[in-house]
């Protein structure tokens, strides 16, 4: 599971807009299973992909018929297993006509949480190779999201499927993600194993005076205060080898992403 995460602005979407190819590269390439996608039809590629959006989409007509939408020829069983999945057919169950209830034109007679279950719903009932989720759990209550990313790693449990999460919601994508690539303005800051990059970074505490003095330290982010600097590096070992009287505090991919996206503070 690959999360690519970074501020609001920061160039999530233009990512997956260019990963689906509604504009190319200027330079390098993006490729899967080593398949340059320049070389692949858009159509084709497409196809591939299952994405859900933190703006859904559902149309006017039964609950059922939405879902269905994801793949027009399922059975009533794929459908429901699917609904399952997306941990939303127990709020479909307490409907008064449950799958065959009525999504009215605005789609105002459902929440936002419950119209982004039935999107992944939908999603997952196309059973695409990747399934993107574009902050898609962003209308969810921190309890139903811990639920639903629990729910992906039996998605691709089979080793046939991979799951992008892009969100701004580090503290959620900490636990479920294998991969973090994180975005600034544009610019990858890092992309790399989940497990490597905690080990790699830490949060440095100390004076200005031998903050002055590291080297061989990639310096990612500072802060400053009256008290000194506190500065997250990648090198913990390095600083541990060199400067033992130094301590370097393990970090999450919250306070990574805090500290890669603010400027050096006075």
């Amino acid at each position: 599971m690959v999360a690519v995460v970074g501020p609001t602005g920061a160039g999530k979407t233009t990512l997956i807009n260019l990963l689906l190819r509604f504009y190319d590269v200027n330079g390098g390439s993006i490729c899967i299973d080593g398949v340059d996608i320049r070389d692949m039809k858009r159509g084709e590629l497409r196809d591939m992909f299952g994405m859900v959006l933190q703006d859904t989409w559902l149309f006017s007509g039964s609950i059922y018929d939405n879902i269905r939408y994801g793949r027009l020829d399922a059975r009533k069983d794929e459908i429901i297993h699917a609904a399952k999945m997306a941990n939303v057919h127990h709020f479909i169950r307490t409907l008064p006509d449950g799958y065959h209830s009525v999504i009215n034109e605005e789609a105002n007679n459902i929440s936002q949480g419950e119209k982004q279950l039935l999107t992944i719903a939908r999603a997952i009932l196309k059973d695409p190779q990747i399934l993107i989720l574009d902050e898609a759990t962003s209308g969810l209550d921190p309890v139903a999201r811990d639920e639903i990313l629990d729910l992906f790693f039996e998605f691709i449990e089979d080793g046939e499927h991979s799951v992008l999460i892009a969100s701004h919601i580090t503290s959620d994508l900490d636990k479920v993600a294998d991969y973090i690539t994180m975005i600034h303005n544009g610019s990858i800051l890092f992309s790399e194993e989940k497990d490597q990059l905690l080990e790699d970074m830490g949060i440095l505490r100390c004076g200005e005076e031998a903050f002055a003095g590291l080297s061989g330290v990639r310096i990612v982010g500072v802060r400053r205060n009256p008290y000194g600097v506190e500065a997250l590096i990648h090198g913990r070992d390095i600083v541990k080898r060199r400067y033992p009287e130094l301590v370097v505090d393990r970090t999450n991919i919250e306070e990574i992403m805090l500290y890669s996206v603010r400027r050096d503070r006075k």
